[in-house]
């Protein structure tokens, strides 16, 4: 049995050697060879059309492959077949007569064809990657190359709002699932002839589109050669989403933190961009993502920066203060009720304390409870239809806590702050940090119920350690806070006026770093 498997292996990867070996055969120029080598190769598919005609009134053969669906048939009509197969006129036919390569590739693509973009292929391999994207394969009698004829008929939607990144002030559109809207969206945002769009493919099996934008004059040249290695490095199946992406190049993948930021907004990008920083941008996905990042970049809207200096910085400084109150209210919380009750004013001491009074868990355990019960509508929430799903998680959370307040399971005071912690959650910009620190809120739970306050200080400078060593493509994550740099804290805990933000960040090591002169 063992040896009967060792020789299906080999006879298998013989197979898949010899089938590597046929595909990338060159084309020989014989008509009906080439193509029956064609429809062996991606004839099965239901989806593959093959359409065989004459040039013209002439007896020379030819045909055309394309993916129903994926190609554009109005542009295959009229621009390609009608151009081919209707009758040539007297000019065209005595120049045929002087010309013995009239039906040569460069003569179609210069003379014939109306299409803008066009390309020759030698090999079947070739030919079988472009049809499968969309494109069209030209193969004429005589020939040994294919043109490759750009009729790709992507599907999209309209451009909308990003729904996860909505805003009261700035642009209301947001990028879409089609790669050129999106870097069409970049290049729309403003005439920047330095702005730098590199196309790379990824993905083995399946290939997929992906582009690097950057600012020619203003980004670090290290910082966009990183960029490129890591992506070269990318070697899986299939890139699904920009998600894959981002944990294929991030700096450390056992980090509770993202070390990549995604968005949806176009404004956010070039913003981005104009500091000196790296977009990545995905075909089939409208999540663009931006290299490097620093913690503070979680805490930033868009609209900290369309509104005045006073409001947006009040709203970021209460950003701050919600996301402390999501990561540490209830471990602060136990470590006060179970460890240190002294600290508490005594009027209140008495009025936590008669409202626990029943209760049969100890607060660690109320604690897990009533966060557990809320992840889980949280979740419930976001996988049902946008109507039940807001009405879910309202009135499922209503009724649990009061039905658990009222079986004397929790206090009501466990739930005031279980609310309130996740409603300070909801406050940061970013999804993916307000699942990290929904992740560490247990952390800091389990350590304040074993240490009270001084386990709460101790998860605190475990995570500030970590802090201090993680990095984003080569810039400290804790950046400016270490390495202290006081230039680029106006734009951190509070956002300076515009006039007095003349310079881009330090930490990116900007080729120009002035921003206005």
């Amino acid at each position: 049995m063992r040896r009967w498997k060792l020789n299906r292996k080999r006879s298998l990867e013989k197979n898949e050697n010899q089938k590597t070996e046929e595909i990338s055969e060159y084309f020989t120029g014989e008509f009906s060879k080439d193509l029956e080598a064609i429809k062996q190769e991606i004839g099965h598919n239901y989806d593959v059309r093959f359409h065989e005609f004459n040039l013209g009134s002439t007896d020379t053969r030819a045909a055309i492959i394309f993916i129903e669906g994926l190609s554009d048939r109005q542009l295959i009509d009229r621009h390609i077949l009608k151009t081919l197969i209707q009758p040539f006129s007297e000019n065209t036919k005595r120049s045929s007569a002087r010309n013995k390569d009239y039906f040569s590739q460069d003569y179609i693509k210069n003379h014939i064809l109306s299409i803008s973009e066009v390309k020759e292929i030698e090999t079947l391999q070739e030919l079988v990657t472009n049809v499968l994207m969309g494109q069209v394969a030209l193969l004429v009698d005589r020939a040994s190359t294919v043109l490759i004829l750009g009729t790709t008929k992507g599907k999209t939607r309209k451009l909308t709002e990003p729904p996860s990144e909505e805003s009261i002030r700035g642009p209301r559109i947001g990028f879409t699932e089609k790669l050129s809207d999106n870097s069409a969206l970049l290049r729309s945002s403003g005439k920047n002839e330095k702005l730098t769009l590199e196309k790379y493919e990824v993905g083995e099996r399946s290939r997929k589109d992906l582009v690097v934008a950057y600012i020619e004059d203003i980004v670090d040249p290290q910082l966009v050669k990183e960029v490129d290695k890591r992506i070269q490095k990318i070697d899986i199946d299939n890139v699904v989403e920009s998600g894959f992406v981002e944990q294929l190049i991030e700096d450390d993948y056992l980090s509770p933190f993202p070390q990549v930021q995604n968005t949806e907004r176009p404004d956010r990008v070039m913003s981005a961009l104009m500091e000196g920083r790296v977009a990545i941008l995905l075909d089939g996905t409208p999540f663009a993502l931006i290299v490097p990042v620093t913690f503070s970049m979680m805490f930033q809207a868009p609209e900290d920066y369309y509104e005045r200096w006073i409001p947006g910085s009040l709203v970021r400084l209460l950003r701050f203060f919600a996301a402390f109150i999501s990561l540490f209210g209830p471990s602060l919380y136990i470590a006060f009720i179970s460890f240190h009750q002294g600290l508490i004013p005594t009027d209140l001491a008495i009025t936590v304390l008669a409202s626990r009074d029943g209760v049969p868990f100890p607060s660690i355990i109320e604690a897990l409870i009533m966060e557990i019960a809320i992840e889980i509508l949280r979740e419930a929430g976001l996988r049902l239809p946008s109507p039940i799903g807001q009405t879910i998680g309202i009135v499922g959370a209503l009724i649990v806590g009061e039905a658990a307040v009222q079986a004397g399971i929790v206090s009501p005071m466990m739930v005031i702050v279980v609310a309130i912690t996740a409603i300070s959650s909801f406050t940061i910009p970013q999804y993916s940090v307000g699942i990290s620190l929904r992740f560490l809120r247990f952390g800091s739970m389990i350590f304040a119920a074993i240490l009270g306050l001084y386990g709460v200080i101790l998860f605190f400078l475990f995570l500030c350690s970590h802090f201090v060593k993680l990095q984003s493509f080569g810039v400290p994550f804790a950046s400016p806070f270490v390495p202290y740099r006081i230039s680029d804290w106006k734009d951190l805990f509070i956002r300076m006026p515009l006039k007095m933000m003349k310079r881009r960040p330090k930490m990116l090591h900007p080729k120009d770093q002035v921003r206005k002169k």
